[in-house]
């Protein structure tokens, strides 16, 4: 007897994005442990690791009702793929970037205007009532990244750990689950708090 996974196109195709999710976050942590033990070059696992980072949003966003939680995917299917969950979720951008950011001395001024926009973009949410996971994840992660670019602050910045902090618990949510009160609270204070961090951090800011 034929056993069928799907019942529809649409359920095929469903499985088939399973099927390139689990591939892409295989071969994230494939390609990390290579970089890791010099099995490659920084430049070619740099650009590989764009391109994977790359799929992975593009087949995030469109899996983003049927798969809220990354993490929640990798422990259903068993991956333990530590080492891409945090390059694709957390980071967001290849270890080559955030090492030759933390060996610069350079401030970008589109960097830094990138990582305070989205510093007020993340508050501006929270101040709007927008709580839920769907809401508050993208933001926050847009804030990782950046300040992951931004060359003059240190791998243990305030910001850094804390949005860190924060991804990784809502990572583990449905994206239609809210915040508390309270968390929500404690989230606004923390980007606060790392905000004048940052302000303070910036090269001829008069600290």
């Amino acid at each position: 007897m034929e056993v069928k996974l799907w019942n529809d196109k649409r359920e095929r195709e469903m499985y088939d994005n399973f099927a390139e999710l689990y591939a892409i976050i295989k071969a994230t942590e494939k390609l990390e442990k290579a970089y890791v033990r010099d099995i490659i070059s920084p430049s070619e696992y740099e650009t590989e690791c764009q391109k994977l980072i790359a799929h992975f949003k593009t087949l995030a966003s469109a899996l983003k009702d049927t798969v809220p939680s990354i993490e929640r995917f990798a422990d259903t299917y068993k991956m333990d793929c530590p080492a891409a969950i945090n390059r694709l979720v957390i980071s967001g951008v290849p270890a080559t970037v955030e090492h030759r950011a933390a060996a610069s001395t350079m401030a970008d001024p589109k960097i830094v205007a990138e990582c305070t926009t989205n510093f007020i973009t993340a508050m501006d949410v929270l101040k709007l009532n927008m709580v839920a996971v769907d809401q508050v994840h993208p933001v926050l992660s847009e804030l990782s990244a950046s300040l992951n670019k931004f060359a003059v602050l240190p791998p243990d910045f305030e910001g850094k750990t804390k949005m860190r902090e924060w991804l990784s618990r809502l990572s583990k949510m449905s994206a239609a689950d809210e915040l508390t009160e309270q968390q929500a609270r404690q989230l606004l204070f923390d980007l606060d708090s790392s905000f004048n961090s940052f302000m303070a951090a910036l090269p001829n800011s008069g600290t």
